[in-house]
């Protein structure tokens, strides 16, 4: 197992903060803002101060049956996160993924992110981000101020979907029924972004209404923000040095929105029966401005190295965008509840759920030639950092070739429907409970991978259709607002305008038969696929004495349907074909969990159990493009025969509850895994793709393959303590942490020892907190190390550099009703970095600042 010392130093202790607590029906709880247990069997509804959250999660954690940490929707008020994922990532063992600098996917245990599956309020959810090419759910769609909880699940009972290899996230709704009477609550908040102070803003508003029998909850809120990110690409690296320096930068608009509904009626104490609604959405407008430096491609060569060079006709490529990415959410559920007197309990969910992921990016490109070409020279020395210089003549900005700009249409859109019904039952028997259920998933995902294929020349034709277009013609007065070196002068292009013509354009150009919006993605990446998963399950929970034991048996039958195209040359016609692939799968899933109270003060826990990962959809999609004349021929296209991923895991927990006020545990896992997913180009090794008398089976399919054995395994030490035990104003000092050191890695069948996507080795989370006085102040690090990132065909990748995080949060309560609050994030002003082989090589920088948020939270 690897460590990092240095991360010990800055974090300054071993750490980890167990926010754990088991699903069990929800508990009221006081008007004064804190929580009740009314026992160690019930779920415990955090909605106090931070040290009520601590203290009733490590209740919950003690009663807990399976190894679970939580989020309460209090202690996500006090950090300045705005999405799930972001509030996610204070727990134990979770890593985030981001999009310019944005908290997007969830790594628990440093795997990669489709190892974790995802349920709200326990029905299965998945994602379709990016054309299908990943089943992981994104929580930058999922504003934390819909959720009441969010639960990790680490091991896993027979109840809860098996689609999942590290972890299952339950991501709770609120249930008016939680209070009594009516309720008001929400914030406002405004504040700004360091890097171009950009606005940010956000508002949420809920209010509730119930009493004995009947309640309703409806609610929405809001968050915007405006931003720059400063971005340096390197195009590759070859023998001499880099081939070409990328200067971006973007400037977004995101914003997110979400409405939320429920009724729930309950005509007596153990009967419960409810309705609820999601929406939720993501937005997010970009504007691209790119300079691409192509010194690997100066016809008029001089000295190129890794560190300088000095070079004449030198290309220059401006790329422009106004793109637009949506994620959209629509969700529904009903459902019921019976406790009886007998110990006999029935629940039931029926749930409609679509998830539409759609992006359009009409990129404008062109470039310089003959004279227009740079003579420059370039320093390397930092290489985050590449400054270029002309050597002769001025940097004339609007010297792009106009004749030869082109656009090209990149846009993708995949829609999931699905239809859920979850059914439970048990029987208490004294110590012993008797569980059964069944679930029913049917889904069906229409999609379209990203796709770039369909260029108009909009330079040429756009005079031809009498709107003429000069690329040249959108360059501003205005400098970049940028905390990069840049070394050459560059304004602003006003990319909306450019967008705004360039729809014009080619709806012209549509109307004249040259452009045809319709090949903007074309068959051979458009399929169309049904799943249907039926799920049973056997489970017996045994107390006996310290004992408690839990064990199951879950049986999935899976049903998958794949319809695509795919096209092939006979002749000089290209033909296409329509094909379908179909398969099934009956699969068994135990799993035991182990718990014992050794002490008054010491748990023990051991589980162990089978879980799958199945392929994203665009993965295993029936849609290819075929060449039958290279030797030997080429598909470019899904994999349909690819299997899916399956793992045995243990878990094991050694838990010290501290007298008074808290908790010290160490936890281990492992994972063997086979059938693990990567990318390469190799004989496809089926007739699937093999018609008209031509064999293809030897065909070079370049997509996703099954490898062979992988495993993980790590350590998470935690620790959370108030320090009670210090005089006067000093007891409201605390501190919560955690630290996992994680290792593993997988074999195929060429190569072996490679590393798992999105692993580092070392995550780490510490929170300083003080509340006292009506005071509530936190600072929080962050920290994850070095990680691959993608996992090139050929088994080389680009790694993501490690990074850390700090943020200040405070809030101080003016009367019980209201709270002032300021938000401090990202305050080392972190550079995500990529790198090829070393840091000496990086591809990508990128930095968005600093930001923060200034407001008032109020509840009546």
């Amino acid at each position: 197992m690897k460590t990092n010392s240095a991360l010990l130093l800055r974090s300054g202790a071993i750490a980890a903060a167990a926010l754990a607590m088991i699903h069990a029906p929800a508990s009221s709880a006081k008007d004064s803002g804190e929580a009740i247990a009314e026992d160690a069997e019930e779920e415990i509804i955090v909605t106090g101060s931070i040290l009520t959250a601590q203290q009733d999660s490590i209740r919950a954690k003690r009663a807990a049956d399976n190894l679970t940490d939580i989020a309460a929707a209090d202690a996500v008020g006090r950090f300045p996160d705005q999405n799930a994922a972001a509030a996610l990532s204070r727990l134990p063992a979770v890593a985030v993924q981001r999009d310019q600098g944005q908290e997007r996917y969830i790594q628990v245990r440093g795997a990669p992110n489709r190892w974790t599956s995802v349920n709200i309020d326990g029905i299965p959810m998945l994602g379709v981000d990016e054309g299908g090419d990943t089943r992981a759910f994104r929580f930058d769609a999922i504003p934390a101020v819909l959720l009441s909880q969010m639960v990790i699940n680490k091991s896993l009972t027979s109840n809860l979907q098996a689609d999942a290899v590290v972890a299952t996230i339950d991501l709770k709704t609120y249930s008016p029924m939680e209070r009594k009477g009516l309720h008001v609550s929400g914030d406002a908040g405004y504040g700004f972004m360091d890097l171009g102070k950009g606005e940010q803003r956000q508002g949420s508003l809920r209010l509730s209404w119930s009493n004995d029998t009947f309640g309703v909850v409806v609610g929405g809120s809001h968050y915007r923000r405006k931003q720059l990110t400063d971005n340096r690409e390197v195009g590759a690296y070859d023998a001499n040095g880099p081939t070409e320096f990328d200067i971006r930068q973007y400037e977004i608009e995101r914003w997110n929105n979400g409405l939320f509904a429920g009724v729930e009626f309950s005509p007596q104490e153990g009967q419960r029966l409810y309705a609820k609604a999601i929406f939720s959405e993501f937005n997010d407008d970009e504007q691209r401005n790119q300079y691409e430096f192509q010194i690997g491609s100066a016809a008029a060569r001089g000295t190129r190295t890794l560190d300088s060079g000095n070079l004449s006709n030198v290309p220059l490529r401006g790329s422009f965008n106004y793109a637009e990415y949506r994620n959209r959410n629509y969700i529904g559920t009903i459902g019921g509840d019976y406790e009886g007197d007998d110990g006999f309990n029935v629940s039931f969910k029926m749930n409609y759920a679509r998830i539409d992921n759609n992006t359009y990016l009409p990129l404008v490109q062109a470039s310089t030639s003959g004279a227009n070409n740079l003579a420059l020279s370039y320093d390397n020395s930092d290489p985050r950092f590449p400054i270029v210089s002309l050597t002769s003549g001025t940097f004339n900005q609007a010297s792009l070739n106009a004749a030869g700009a082109y656009v090209i249409a990149g846009r993708q859109e995949t829609v999931s429907d699905s239809y859920t019904a979850k059914l439970d039952v048990s029987q208490e028997l004294g110590d012993l409970t008797l569980s059964a259920g069944g679930l029913y998933a049917d889904r069906d995902i229409d999609g379209t991978n990203f796709a770039t294929s369909n260029i108009a020349m909009i330079g040429r034709l756009g005079a031809g259709a009498g709107l003429p277009f000069n690329v040249n013609s959108y360059v501003t007065n205005k400098p970049w607002d940028t905390g990069f070196p840049l070394g050459v002068t560059l304004n602003y292009v006003d990319n909306r305008a450019m967008r705004r013509d360039v729809d014009a354009l080619l709806t012209r150009l549509q109307a004249s038969g040259v452009y045809n919006p319709a090949l903007d993605v074309p068959q051979t990446d458009r399929y169309a696929q049904q799943e249907k998963t039926l799920a049973g399950y056997v489970m017996a929970r045994v107390e006996t004495g310290p004992l408690t034991a839990i064990g199951g048996l879950r049986v999935e039958r899976y049903n998958f349907d794949n319809r695509g195209q795919v096209q092939s040359q006979v002749g000089t016609a290209r033909v296409f074909t329509p094909l379908t692939y179909t398969n099934s799968k009956t699969d068994f899933f135990p799993s035991l969990n182990l718990k014992y109270t050794a002490t008054d003060n010491l748990v023990l826990r051991l589980a162990g159990q089978r879980g799958v990962s199945r392929p994203a959809f665009g993965a295993i999609r029936v849609g290819a493009s075929i060449n039958d004349t290279n030797s030997p021929g080429t598909i470019a296209g899904g994999n349909p025969a690819l299997r899916p991923e399956y793992t045995w895991g243990a878990d094991a927990s050694v838990e010290y509850y501290l007298p008074g006020n808290g908790l010290i545990s160490i936890a281990g896992f492992y994972r063997w895994i086979d059938n693990v997913f990567y990318q390469s180009q190799l004989p496809v090794g089926t007739d699937f793709y093999s018609s008209g008398g031509i064999d293809r089976s030897r065909y070079l399919l370049t997509g996703t393959y099954n490898g062979e054995s992988g495993k993980l395994y790590g350590v998470e030490f935690n620790v959370l303590k108030q320090f009670d035990f210090l005089p006067g104003a000093l007891s409201g000092f605390g501190f919560q942490g955690n630290l996992t050191l994680l290792d593993g890695d997988f074999d195929t069948p060429t190569q072996t020892g490679l590393q798992f996507q999105g692993m580092s080795d070392t995550i780490a989370n510490a929170s300083v907190f003080y509340e006292k006085y009506g005071i509530s102040a936190r600072v929080s690090y962050q920290y994850r190390s070095d990680w691959l990132d993608t996992l090139g065909g050929f088994g080389s990748g680009e790694f993501r550099k490690g990074y850390e995080n700090l943020d200040v949060s405070l809030r101080y309560a003016l009367t019980e009703n209201f709270t002032l609050f300021a938000d401090a994030a990202n305050l080392t002003n972190e550079k995500y970095i990529a790198y090829q082989g070393t840091e000496a090589m990086p591809t990508e920088v990128e930095q968005i600042g600093s930001r923060y948020l200034f407001g008032v939270r109020f509840s009546y």
